[in-house]
């Protein structure tokens, strides 16, 4: 998600210092039961480590990333590193090779649980059009009649099998039959426009697409088979199309579309898996698009495993729990979604409006499956305390011990919210990693406390940093987020990227060797860390991250508009307010018939979520000399940076295009007031 853009500065607003207030402590039966105790007494056991606090065990696995990521491996009895020439093959960034020589699936973790108990749910669903729930026998069962289903159609190792569909077991299945043949994977939720759906399967050619004919969001169905056919014909060297049917009322299929549903009879399973190199594609997930077209980042089979096992450490995972994120298809937590089958327990997902009928509903299905491990994006908590719901009044949950976000910063009155409206018994543990590297680089452990607005801990194997514009270290300062040693789940490289140019541009420019996240980052004096939002202009709405160039790419589209720009603020966290500038054409004033059709162009092209909160009339768009946009200084102007600080005149092309943007900066300040 972070793109070359260097940040500007230091960061855009004045952070607090110091520890925050405790309020949450684990019980030390429930600190002493936990996956990371387990995982320290088996060091000391078996490893001769003994560390009696998180802070030196967090040392210990960013100076020796071969004995941490060996522990990781043998703690879990992954079973790949007897073949491997080395854990790590040298500790270079980018370039760095882990467990080369190892061969493995990374679905074979999954499928090892399945002889345990077959008739454990795997999967627990509810969409708007159904619900119900997969035992692992029958997971096991589709995944492997799909697996030859897709031989059958060609497909081999290396393979793209691309997927147009929604957070329903379908797209479960389809990724588990895809990794197990040791083809890649990519996804794109069904609410996504057109362009922007081909701006990212384009440039991996995929041999087989799997799309769903549409879905069912809010009580209304919407047909995507137009769409849908329209970009399997835009793809080269597609083979196959595949419909699986979501619509109350089937849409009409092309003639040369296959159907889902026969693919997915006659087997039992697993699937008979093939055993790849380590960092053999797994999948390909994508940046924001910032810059120009998605970054297609490429993930291996054993970073991933590795990092999803470690996880399942941080999130305190076992085969007893029951783990829900809500999520779109289109996020990465989608993938993230899949971390916990690694460790033998059951996924909730839930496909629908999350305030249909009421804000309580997500709740409501979470108490009736049995929920243990709850996650959202931040802005959905929020949504929740400002509609005033209560949960532990709604809904039944005796089950639930963990709360989980990410995708933006989680506001520090959201935590007194979770203990006060969910439980004082929760254990709240926000998240902050990204795309890039499929996990998280700060986050929860189950034997720390919970500080507000913090987050409790670097994660193990994240040698995460905040530093100044001069690469110097800061604790309890805001700074860029660096991470300033390999983790294996970092991206093996774009797709189509041959000399590695776009890989090295997006995270090693600003600080050579070094991994440049594109947040801003405080770490606190007891270790924890706070995160302040991009460094960069990405877009975050609701926890899912759009390049502005694409929101461009849609609005100016139109005759009427010449030229536009989009910043998201986030204000800590507290809210999220994206204003849309446009530059009309002369003598076209932009009225609500003419806002009603940027907004129907930004929904048709890019996605409902991407609408922007206020558009505004500008007399032109300020630019660099080299004629890039600014909008990382405008969004610091509208942060209450001071003109003179959010951007140089003297790099302006016409420094007086900017004076408006100065004009509605104060008018919007004072309305907040």
């Amino acid at each position: 998600m972070s793109d070359p853009t260097p940040a500007a500065g230091a960061a855009p607003v004045e952070a607090p210092t110091g520890d925050a207030p405790i309020l949450w402590t684990p019980p030390q039966a429930r600190a002493e039961a936990s996956e990371m105790a387990r995982f320290r007494r088996w060091l000391s056991a078996e490893r001769g480590l003994d560390f009696d606090a998180y802070a030196p065990l967090w040392e210990w696995s960013v100076s020796d990333l071969p004995g941490f990521w060996s522990a990781i491996h043998d703690h879990f009895d992954l079973g790949f590193a007897a073949t491997a020439e080395a854990v790590i093959d040298r500790e270079a960034m980018p370039g760095a090779r882990w467990f080369p020589g190892a061969r493995l699936n990374f679905v074979d973790q999954i499928w090892r649980h399945v002889a345990e108990d077959p008739d454990r749910p795997a999967l627990v669903w509810r969409a708007e059009t159904g619900a119900g729930t997969l035992t692992r026998r029958e997971l096991a069962a589709k995944a492997a009649a799909l697996a030859g289903n897709l031989e059958a159609m060609g497909v081999r190792p290396g393979d793209r099998v691309a997927a147009i569909l929604p957070n329903r077991p379908e797209s479960q299945i389809a990724f588990l039959a895809t990794a197990s043949i040791g083809a890649v994977w990519s996804l794109c939720s069904p609410d996504m426009g057109r362009t922007a759906i081909l701006d990212r399967f384009r440039q991996i050619a995929p041999k087989v697409l799997i799309a769903a004919d549409g879905y069912v969001h809010g009580g209304r169905a919407v047909d995507r088979m137009e769409a849908v056919s329209d970009i399997a014909g835009e793809l080269p060297g597609l083979e196959r199309l595949v419909i699986v049917g979501h619509l109350p009322e089937p849409a009409p299929r092309p003639p040369h579309a296959v159907d889902w549903d026969p693919l997915l009879e006659g087997a039992e399973g697993p699937p008979e898996t093939e055993r790849v190199d380590a960092d053999h594609p797994l999948w390909i997930v994508y940046s924001s698009g910032t810059t120009g077209n998605p970054k297609p980042i490429v993930h291996g089979h054993a970073g991933i495993l590795l990092e999803g096992m470690k996880f399942g450490l941080h999130m305190d995972l076992s085969e007893r729990d029951t783990f829900m994120w809500l999520t779109a298809s289109g996020w990465i937590m989608w993938n993230t979604q899949l971390m916990p089958l690694l460790r033998g327990a059951t996924v909730a997902t839930f496909d629908g409006a999350p305030a249909k009928p009421d804000m309580g509903e997500v709740w409501r299905f979470a108490g009736a499956s049995g929920v243990t491990c709850l996650g959202a994006g931040a802005a959905y908590f929020t949504a929740c305390l400002k509609d005033g719901v209560r949960p532990r009044e709604v809904a039944d949950l005796a089950a639930l011990r963990t709360v989980s976000a990410t995708g933006s910063p989680l506001p520090p009155e959201a935590y007194d919210w979770v203990y006060d409206a969910v439980s004082p018994d929760i254990w709240l543990a926000p998240i902050s990693g990204g795309t890039d590297v499929a996990g998280a680089f700060v986050g929860g452990n189950p034997e720390l406390p919970v500080r507000s607005g913090e987050m409790q801990c670097r994660w193990l194997g994240m040698a995460v940093e905040a530093w100044d514009e001069a690469g110097n270290p800061l604790i309890d300062r805001v700074g860029e987020l660096v991470c300033t040693r390999p983790t294996p789940a970092m991206p093996l490289f774009f797709w189509g990227d041959e000399d590695g140019s776009r890989l090295h541009e997006s995270y090693f420019d600003t600080y050579p060797g070094v991994w440049r996240h594109g947040d801003w980052i405080r770490i606190t004096p007891s270790g924890g860390a706070v995160i302040y939002g991009r460094s960069d202009a990405t877009i975050n709405r609701r926890g899912l991250r759009l390049g502005s160039s694409e929101i461009y790419r849609a609005v100016e589209a139109l005759d009427e508009v010449i030229d536009s720009l989009v910043v998201d603020l986030e204000y800590l966290g507290r809210e999220s307010w994206m204003p849309l500038f446009v530059v009309t054409r002369e003598g076209v004033p932009l009225d609500d018939a003419l806002k009603d059709r940027i907004r129907a162009s930004i929904r048709d092209a890019v996605s409902a979520r991407f609408l922007p909160d206020e558009i505004v009339q500008m007399p032109e768009v300020p630019r660099t000399l080299s004629g890039k946009k600014l909008e990382v200084p405008v969004k610091k102007l509208l942060l209450g940076a001071p003109p003179e600080k959010a951007a140089n005149r003297d790099s302006l092309a016409d420094p007086e295009a900017f004076d408006a943007y100065v004009a509605f900066a104060e008018a919007h300040r004072a309305r907040r007031r």
